[in-house]
């Protein structure tokens, strides 16, 4: 019972951080809010950020039972694979995407100064954009599997591993809405999640 209760709970964190930065609701809040919507994204941050901590140490709380142990070579494996998935997660943060964006800071930066939409239309693909289109996602999954002990990590790690995927996919059609026929381009040319499965 407590694993379907928890199961709810993160459910309901994964569908209020997506309703929160659904186009829809960001649209309405542009609206209502006028130029002050440059500090939502900071605001978004904080409070995912400030919830997600609260729902990790509540989880904790509840089932500390191990029920999985990794002996060599599967300790060596499991290692290598989480520290390459940080690794790969940190490059793509800091090298492939704009962090000042992500946090809301550039936002702020530019608060009351002229907007404008994708004035370039160009789309980065250097470095691990050009072999997968969502490197941190993948990383993030990668590294959520390799911290699988408990029974409610198994719980867990499945149902934010759906949430990535579902996530992954609507953010697709917002950045086909941003960049139009460029970005389907790039869709037929670089794979989503897992690189080289596109010729």
């Amino acid at each position: 019972m407590k694993y379907l209760f928890l199961s709810v709970v993160w459910a309901a964190y994964c569908f209020l951080h997506s309703f929160l930065i659904s186009i829809r609701f960001t649209i309405f809040l542009e609206r209502l809010l006028k130029k002050y919507y440059a500090f939502y994204r900071l605001f978004y941050v904080l409070i995912s950020l400030v919830l997600l901590i609260w729902l990790i140490n509540f989880t904790n709380q509840l089932d500390n039972e191990i029920i999985i142990t990794y002996s060599p070579p599967w300790s060596i494996i499991r290692i290598v694979l989480m520290y390459s998935a940080l690794l790969m997660f940190f490059w793509a943060f800091f090298f492939n995407y704009d962090s000042l964006s992500f946090f809301g800071i550039r936002q702020i930066l530019n608060f009351g100064k002229v907007k404008e939409i994708n004035p370039s239309g160009e789309i980065k693909k250097n470095g691990l954009l050009g072999i997968m289109r969502h490197p941190m996602y993948l990383a993030l999954i990668i590294y959520l599997w390799c911290n699988t002990f408990k029974l409610v990590d198994i719980v867990i790690n499945a149902l934010l591993t759906i949430y990535v995927i579902i996530g992954t996919i609507l953010e697709e059609k917002k950045l086909v809405l941003e960049f139009g026929d460029t970005y389907v381009e790039y869709q037929k040319e670089v794979p989503m999640l897992f690189p080289f499965t596109k010729k």
